[in-house]
């Protein structure tokens, strides 16, 4: 395992132990779970039932060669790249009301990287009642506006990300830049969370 020479051992010892949840791989579950192992993750659980597509390729932390591979398992490969000693537990499954909770059972916190708004409602419903914390999006479609995507705490257990208007639809696509800087948004917040840091 290598280290991250930048972490004290304290901050080591709480990013290696904690259990971070990821429901969704795509443009901002893959690119999240990437900057959460780079920043010294070493247990992740991640969900999804798609395959790598042509489509993904200009946002998502996958490669040519997987195409037609299941995301979670191709995720799981690109992650073991950057740190091959993970604890990477991979749920090939859509995610729903029955099973959301066994899937991230154990989890410290999970990170919300659906595409769809009602997906992103049922976890919220489901986990949020739990008692677990929530790092999620809204709003990261499109070109520019850098700025306006911003880190909200709203409530004890929930933290948003995004300029919590740009959905995707004509004309506003879901493109590689602002995707991943709130992607990376996300993986700050949720090390933030971690290491009892401001957000």
């Amino acid at each position: 395992m290598s280290a991250n020479p930048y972490l004290t051992e304290d901050e080591r010892r709480i990013l290696e132990s904690a259990r971070v949840g990821i429901a969704g791989a795509g443009g901002l579950g893959s690119n999240c779970a990437m900057l959460l192992v780079r920043a010294g993750v070493r247990n992740l659980v991640i969900a999804d039932f798609d395959v790598v597509n042509e489509s993904n390729l200009n946002r998502q932390f996958y490669f040519r060669r997987q195409l037609g591979e299941k995301k979670v398992h191709a995720l799981a490969d690109n992650l073991r790249m950057i740190e091959d000693d993970l604890d990477v537990s991979v749920h090939d499954t859509r995610l729903t009301t029955d099973n959301i909770l066994d899937v991230f059972s154990g989890c410290d916190i999970v990170v919300e990287a659906f595409d769809s708004a009602e997906s992103k409602r049922m976890l919220l419903e489901r986990l949020l009642p739990a008692g677990m914390k929530v790092v999620g999006a809204s709003g990261l479609a499109g070109w520019g506006r850098s700025n306006e995507i911003r880190t909200r705490r709203i409530g004890r257990n929930l933290v948003m990300v995004g300029d919590f208007a740009s959905d995707v639809r004509d004309g506003l696509a879901p493109v590689g830049p602002r995707v991943t800087i709130a992607a990376a948004m996300q993986a700050n917040a949720v090390a933030a969370i971690l290491l009892g840091k401001e957000l």
